[in-house]
C-alpha cells in the first residue's frame, strides 16, 4: 500500500524489473559479485549521483522499491554514474500496526521538504529522489534509470571525504573537502554529512508486511549540516568532525556520505561517500 498524509492507496503494477535485471534469489546471489565488479580503471570517470529512497517497513508497496536500491547500490549498473544510496525510513507509517524500527520524524521532515520543491503536493511511499531535483514512485525502475543518467550528466562540486584517523571510542574523526562549486548559489549551499548501514533487516510481525522478512539498502542512521560552501560564490569548504557511532551499529557495515545541497532549491550540487574502516582492519 502507498500512504499519502495518512491515507492508503493501492499502486497499480506487476513484479518489479530494475534496470531490465529482474530481481531473485539468483540475482541475489550474485550481487556481491557484481559490486565487485564494478570496480575498474574508469570508476574514477564516474559522477557520484545521490539516490533518496523515502520508505517504511509499514508500506506493502515499498519492499520493491527497497529491493530496487539495493540492486543499484550494490551492482552500480551505471557507466556515468556512480550511485550513492541512502534509504530514508519515514515515521508517518509508525501507527498504522508497525514500528519501523528505523524510522525517524528528521526524515518525515526532509521528505516534506521535498515535497514543497518538487511540487508532489504530498508525502509518499515509496518515493526515489535523485540528487534533490527528480521525484518518483521509488519502484519504477526505468525512470530510476533515466534519472540517474541524467543526473550524471550535470556539472559538480568536487567533494572529498575522508578518515582522519580510524574510529576510537565509538566515534569517528572525518574530513570534508568542498571545491569547484558548480552555479553561484546566493545564500549558499549546505554541507551535509550523513551515516549510513547496510545489512540491516526485519522481521515484521504487525502491519501491511506481517510474516515478511525485509531487506535494506544503506539505511540513513545520522544526517547534520556541517556548514556552507560558497556563499555569494566565494571560497571553498574545508571541516573536521567527530562523529559518535551508537553500539548498536556494525562498524563493518558503516559508510560515510558527504554532500553538497542548495538550500531553496534543495539541489544535490555534489556528492561523496567512504566505507569505515571495518573491525578487523583495526586489530
Amino acid at each position: 500500500m502507498k500512504k499519502v498524509f495518512g491515507l492508503a492507496l493501492c499502486l497499480v503494477g506487476g513484479g518489479i524489473c530494475a534496470l531490465g535485471l529482474p530481481i531473485s534469489s539468483k540475482t541475489r546471489g550474485a550481487q556481491a559479485a557484481g559490486a565487485q565488479a564494478t570496480t575498474s580503471a574508469t570508476e574514477s570517470d564516474r559522477v557520484p549521483v545521490l539516490v533518496e529512497l523515502f520508505t517504511s517497513e509499514g508500506c506493502s508497496s515499498c519492499p520493491p522499491a527497497d529491493a530496487l536500491l539495493t540492486q543499484i547500490d550494490q551492482r552500480q549498473p551505471f557507466s556515468s554514474a556512480k550511485v550513492i544510496a541512502i534509504e530514508e525510513h519515514v515515521d508517518y507509517w509508525d501507527q498504522q500496526g508497525w514500528k519501523d524500527p528505523f524510522s525517524s520524524a528528521e526524515w518525515t521532515f526532509r521528505q516534506n521538504e521535498y515535497t514543497g520543491t518538487l511540487h508532489t503536493g504530498s508525502s509518499y511511499t515509496p518515493e526515489m529522489v535523485v540528487d534533490g531535483t527528480q521525484g518518483f514512485t521509488g519502484n519504477r525502475g526505468a525512470e530510476a534509470k533515466a534519472a540517474i543518467e541524467k543526473a550524471a550528466g550535470m556539472k559538480k562540486a568536487s567533494v572529498l571525504i575522508s578518515e582522519v584517523s580510524p574510529p576510537q571510542s565509538k566515534a569517528v574523526v572525518l574530513k570534508v573537502d568542498v571545491s569547484q562549486l558548480a552555479g553561484n548559489p546566493k545564500d549558499g549551499a549546505q554541507v551535509l554529512l550523513a551515516i549510513t548501514e547496510t545489512g540491516l533487516h526485519s522481521s515484521v510481525k504487525e502491519g501491511e508486511n506481517a510474516g515478511r522478512e525485509l531487506q535494506h539498502s544503506p539505511v540513513l542512521r545520522e544526517m547534520k549540516t556541517i556548514g556552507t560552501a560558497g556563499k555569494n560564490g566565494q571560497g571553498d569548504f574545508s571541516t573536521q568532525q567527530t562523529v559518535k557511532l551508537d553500539s548498536e551499529w556494525k562498524l563493518a557495515n558503516l559508510r560515510a556520505v558527504a554532500f553538497v545541497q542548495e538550500k531553496k532549491s534543495r539541489k544535490v550540487l555534489g556528492a561523496a561517500e567512504i566505507p569505515l574502516t571495518p573491525q578487523e582492519a583495526l586489530r
